[in-house]
């Protein structure tokens, strides 16, 4: 057994040499790129580079794949079309009885609201169109599934989320999560709600009834440009109302109306009464950038009437009618929203008219955005329209949702400003609000010398970063003083409660150096240090896409060296933070030479060139394999 066992082993080992020694002289070049290749899998190779190569192999043999894929296809497609099918019947009939009750609060009930709005445009060009669209009604508070059509605040099952989503969750959704300040509470709608009332410096108490009508989401798709909150007394009496308005841009900003206009009631007859709702009446600037054809200036007024019958009960229907003026007093914009038939109660429909009900309205939310879209593109096109850049939200609005480069950055300026306060000389307290971040939305940090006296230290320091543009044009900075004071000052991308307190905080530091750097650290942050440039400013105010300005470009020509971040990155952070900064800040900077800043165009580019790799691989494989035989 061991004489076969060598003699096959011998064998295999010849071959290898025989078909190395045919390669090299038959094909010297074909060896090279072996090499080559094998040496490129060796150093920079990945899972993902051996995918793509297989895929390129793969397509070299296409006759045969496409005779798989068109047998495969035509037996899926089948399998598939019969699977939907049953699925759709049993969840329409299934989820009914599997969901559990739910619970209301207060008097309302929840209603799915056929409406129609119209926007009519009366300066500076005259434009008009109107669509249906669908919105729900539900008491603020409630939770649970209403007969398998609307959920709200629904609770995920762990590892049965996907089941749950589809056997007990609603086709409409409303959560939490959507709605006011980012993130998810844990007491719902109304906790949100009263969060927000609290800092308006409202009791929310005074308002302990609460309906919201707002766009829901449809088998997990959700565009909502505006929701509206309608705020009851204790009495039951329409009194107020939080106007949330979202642009395409995944920015938030709630306002809150308290102008109200009580109703009348008089008797038409015996035993009869004729109820007129309550309105709300109120305006206010507009501090919010929504479309591009509009500046950030000028204010709305706002007129809605109470949807729901007297005492919370029953549902009059939608009314409302929002007014935008220029800043010179000219009627712009006016936009309402008006009920078009019947609210449906979810528990008044069967199955059919369930069925029923969704082929006529799950299109509807999907196109929201494109309606927008076309629209848009008349104005800008055929009425030809300025187009105003959007500037960056206020103090009193939210910011989008964080992208991947910005949470990585995020983790390591939270990191590197506490610690800051720790090293901080002074008794400090700094308080941190996040952007774009779903959790741990704010954290206070303190210097170990504080001892709480609030009188000789001037109180707690506030850092707000408005929006999280901030976290990836802090890093372009060299020095951390100039950053935080010039974003704030100038690009208005955090907001400081006490600046003069800013230098306490972020003192001038002597330049770092890497002397104690390993290589990869050593070539990585030089290779940043070099990239590195400060980014321009950013206006305050909407400017217009036609108006060129003659501001002279500022070029930096100091030389700082790495920045004190990057040396508390090199020094303090763990293994996992160091190379994940260390490699966002690469992919960042060199986006800023190659690819326009955009980050996205330059993975895409890295792509394309692994596509090609591999595709060059797979060719010099299927050489070697054909000189092989």
């Amino acid at each position: 057994m061991d004489g076969v066992f060598e003699e096959s082993s011998w064998s295999q080992i010849i071959q290898i040499i025989d078909g190395a020694d045919r390669i090299l002289h038959r094909g010297p070049h074909l060896f090279l790129a072996f090499a080559l290749v094998s040496l490129y899998y060796a150093l920079v190779g990945s899972w993902l580079d051996l995918l793509l190569s297989a895929a390129a192999i793969g397509l070299g043999h296409h006759r045969a794949l496409l005779t798989f894929t068109s047998y495969f296809g035509r037996s899926l497609s089948t399998v598939t079309i019969s699977i939907a099918g049953a699925i759709a019947i049993g969840l329409v009939s299934i989820r009914r009885f599997l969901n559990p009750n739910p619970v209301l609060k207060g008097p309302a009930q929840p209603y799915l609201i056929p409406c129609k709005t119209t926007h009519t445009r009366l300066f500076p060009k005259k434009h008009a169109f109107g669509y249906s669209y669908l919105v729900v009604g539900i008491p603020v508070g409630s939770t649970g599934d209403f007969h398998g059509i609307l959920t709200i605040d629904y609770q995920s099952c762990g590892s049965w989320d996907l089941l749950s989503k589809l056997f007990r969750g609603g086709w409409y959704t409303v959560n939490n999560a959507d709605y006011l300040q980012r993130g998810v509470s844990a007491h719902g709608l109304r906790g949100k709600l009263d969060e927000y009332l609290k800092s308006q410096g409202v009791e929310p108490s005074v308002f302990p009834h609460a309906y919201l009508v707002t766009a829901a989401r449809f088998l997990g798709y959700h565009f909502n440009p505006v929701s509206f909150w309608y705020l009851y007394s204790e009495d039951k009496i329409l009194s107020a109302m939080v106007l949330e308005v979202n642009n395409t841009f995944d920015e938030r900003r709630p306002y809150l109306l308290c102008g109200f206009s009580p109703g009348s009631q008089h008797h038409t007859g015996p035993g009869r009464e004729d109820t007129t709702p309550s309105r709300v009446k109120g305006s206010w600037a507009k501090d919010f950038h929504v479309s591009p054809f509009n500046s950030r200036k000028g204010a709305y007024s706002l007129t809605a009437s109470d949807p729901l019958g007297p005492g919370m009960t029953g549902f009059r229907g939608i009314d409302i009618t929002i007014n935008l003026s220029s800043s010179k007093g000219h009627s712009k914009l006016v936009t309402r929203l008006v009920s078009q038939g019947e609210a449906i109660h979810p528990a008044s429909m069967g199955p059919v008219a369930e069925m029923r009900f969704l082929l006529r309205w799950f299109w509807v939310g999907f196109a929201t955005l494109p309606r927008i879209v076309k629209e848009a593109a008349t104005l800008f096109f055929r009425r030809e329209l300025h187009v105003w850049y959007r500037p960056e939200p206020r103090k009193e609005s939210l910011g989008r949702h964080a992208s991947k480069t910005e949470r990585q950055l995020e983790v390591a300026f939270r990191s590197y400003l506490k610690f800051l306060v720790e090293q901080c000389q002074k008794s400090m307290s700094v308080r941190y609000v996040s952007s774009g971040i779903l959790s741990n939305l704010e954290e206070t940090f303190t210097s170990p010398s504080r001892d709480g006296s609030v009188e000789e230290d001037g109180g707690t320091l506030e850092l707000k970063v408005l929006t999280p543009l901030f976290y990836t044009r802090f890093v372009h900075y060299a020095h951390d003083f100039e950053a935080v004071f010039t974003e704030f000052m100038d690009s208005a991308t955090i907001w400081v409660s006490k600046p003069h307190l800013l230098p306490d905080l972020f003192l001038k530091k002597a330049s770092p150096t890497l002397q104690s750097a390993s290589m990869m650290d050593y070539l990585s942050l030089t290779l940043i240090r070099i990239l590195r440039r400060r980014p321009d400013r950013i206006p305050s105010v909407s400017t217009s896409a036609d108006t060129k300005t003659d501001e002279p470009s500022i070029v930096d020509i100091r030389d700082f060296g790495i920045s004190s971040m990057d040396a508390y990155i090199l020094e303090h952070a763990q293994p996992t933070l160091k190379a994940t900064y260390r490699s966002t800040l690469l992919r960042m900077f060199v986006a800023d030479h190659l690819a326009m800043g955009n980050v996205a165009l330059l993975e895409f580019c890295i792509l394309l060139w692994r596509i090609g790799i591999a595709s060059a691989c797979a060719t010099v494989l299927r050489q070697v394999a054909t000189y092989l035989r």
